[in-house]
């Protein structure tokens, strides 16, 4: 019964208590949205943090891993590099590898995108009739991770310089 306790604690108190702990739950909510938006502007991504969902980049992120990213414009887009985009018609990003640029001669840039551990490019997975991805399906570009060490099961963070 815990939600009776917690009541009983909230009748105790006397209302000056009471206005400072809703006060303290509200400065605790508006510091996290404060940083989640610093973190958008310093990065250039509306989602600076990612959870891996899927085991398709097996072995280099596990499901439950958390990638950080950044998406600066000026910053070209390279093969081998791994990005989160977003699927027209799917809330959920994906988190796979570039496999292909393709340049336009007007420097208009298209690329493929591929997991790690699946057999296949991820055509399959774009909206009917799209072959490649344009820089405005990206969420953003792996710049470091969290990862939980399996082997010795101890939390390290990695994080790949360049931010």
């Amino acid at each position: 019964m815990l939600s009776l306790d917690f009541l009983d604690d909230v009748r105790r108190m006397n209302k000056r208590q009471l206005y400072y702990q809703v006060l303290n739950f509200g400065m605790i909510v508006s510091s996290a949205l404060m940083i989640w938006k610093g973190l958008m502007v310093i990065t250039g991504s509306e989602s600076p943090i990612v959870v891996v969902l899927s085991g398709s980049m097996e072995p280099a992120f596990h499901r439950g891993d958390l990638l950080f990213l950044t998406n600066r414009v000026e910053d070209p887009i390279r093969v081998g590099e791994i990005v989160v985009f977003r699927i027209e018609g799917r809330e959920i990003p994906i988190v796979h590898r570039v496999l292909k640029i393709h340049e336009k001669q007007n420097g208009h840039i298209k690329f493929l995108t591929k997991g790690d551990n699946n057999a296949v490019d991820d055509r399959g997975l774009y909206k009917q009739g799209q072959h490649w991805l344009e820089k405005k399906d990206v969420v953003g570009r792996a710049r470091g991770f969290y990862q939980e060490n399996r082997v010795e099961d101890r939390n390290y963070l990695f994080l790949i310089l360049g931010l």
